[in-house]
């Protein structure tokens, strides 16, 4: 898995390699903004950028340029930290 430092917020987050490598391809801009989102969902409860889908699987959600970006996640219940693992 791949970390990447974010501010404290109500959970952790770690990215599988696959998804930092997709976030890493994209431009700049479209990149800055998911990150930003995620860390805005870390802090603020807000079911436009991060919400349960079904079942075990949740989303983060960024709409950037009329592109709409979708970064399935899961949380990871190996330990007592709240950690949400991005696929």
């Amino acid at each position: 898995m791949h970390k990447l430092k974010f501010m404290k917020g109500r959970f952790n987050v770690q990215f599988l390699i696959e998804a930092a490598e997709f976030i890493d391809k994209l431009d700049e801009k479209a990149r800055d903004k998911i990150i930003y989102n995620i860390q805005k969902a870390r802090v603020v409860n807000d079911n436009e950028l991060f919400k349960k889908l079904n079942g075990e699987i949740w989303e983060f959600r960024t709409l950037h340029n009329k592109t709409h970006y979708r970064l399935f996640a899961f949380w990871d219940k190996t330990d007592n930290a709240d950690t949400v693992v991005i696929s």
